[in-house]
């Protein structure tokens, strides 16, 4: 069994993390790599956990434009089932002889109805028919009016566009050990400005006999950037006033270690405020080494180069 580190009573711990601290309680990382929470919700009504827009949102975006052509199938092949439970003869202009050339062809003024679209070749004549158009039709303005207000909270919700060392480094620094990572900005124009960073470690510590998981915010050599138009390298020194100094690759295991990462900054195309989160537990630190510069000089000498597939690139010390 592991042997849990006593916690450093002079090193003031930060308890507004919003996370608990009783470690039998959590199951993996507190963060995930893409920065939602490692979290899953239950006890909650249906009509909550399966809300339409909230989960629409989060979709991805073929996810999203494929769940809107089925609801579109959808619609249309239930009103088609309804217009032949009617019966054909409460449409008129209905030319075909065969089954399923009748079925074609309703379902194609289905899909005219819905968008309110009449070609005029197929009429209701019928009252049935005439009250499933009715119906019909509301449906698919009421539709529209939805997924218009959908497409507009997903593509128009400012986001940041950073991309995130896979690893963090423990490696010598100046006269010190220090903990780092980079990121960097990877779409053109969305160049951040009063970019602020925050860095909270999560350890399994032992207190009064019992371990619970203590939270640190850690002093960082820069908290803020004014413009990031290239990566930037995030450090912290290991020395006497961090909670990991004295730490060994073991410690970091037995400890749960986990490193939470936040960035804001302002979005001159958005014309708002982001931010991202990631984080990073022990199993994805790396010791003894450092990045490799990812940036270079043009041929002509005239511009810089970003080279983004070196985001993860380290070369080994010693």
């Amino acid at each position: 069994m592991a042997k849990f580190r006593s916690a450093n009573p002079f090193i003031k711990a930060n308890n507004d993390t919003g996370f608990g601290n009783n470690p039998s309680s959590y199951g993996g990382r507190f963060i995930n790599k893409d920065g939602t929470f490692n979290l899953r919700r239950e006890g909650i009504s249906l009509l909550d956990k399966f809300s339409i827009y909230q989960r629409m949102l989060s979709l991805s975006t073929w996810k999203f434009g494929l769940l809107i052509v089925a609801y579109y199938a959808f619609i249309n092949v239930l009103f088609t089932i309804a217009y032949l439970w009617a019966g054909s003869s409460q449409l008129q202009g209905i030319v075909s002889t065969t089954p399923w050339a009748k079925i074609k062809e309703i379902f194609f003024f289905s899909t005219q109805t819905f968008v309110t679209v009449s070609f005029g070749k197929i009429v209701p004549t019928g009252d049935i028919a005439s009250i499933l158009t009715s119906l019909q039709s509301l449906t698919g303005y009421l539709s529209f009016a939805i997924i218009t207000g959908l497409v507009y909270g997903r593509f128009s919700r400012p986001k940041s566009y950073l991309a995130f060392s896979d690893f963090a480094l423990i490696a010598p620094y100046k006269d010190k050990t220090a903990l780092m990572f980079r990121f960097a900005n990877y779409k053109d124009n969305h160049i951040l400005t009063n970019v602020e960073i925050k860095a909270n470690v999560a350890l399994k510590l032992e207190e009064d006999g019992e371990p619970m998981y203590k939270f640190y915010d850690l002093n960082l050599e820069r908290t803020k950037v004014d413009n990031l138009p290239m990566n930037w390298t995030v450090v912290h020194a290991i020395d006497e006033n961090s909670p990991l100094f004295g730490y060994t690759p073991t410690d970091y295991a037995n400890t749960d270690m986990e490193l939470y990462v936040l960035i804001t900054g302002f979005d001159e195309i958005f014309s708002n405020p982001v931010l991202r989160r990631t984080s990073y537990t022990y199993n994805e630190l790396r010791f003894d080494a450092k990045f490799i510069p990812m940036y270079r000089e043009s041929e002509d000498g005239k511009m810089t180069i970003l080279e983004m597939q070196k985001l993860n690139s380290i070369t080994k010390l010693g």
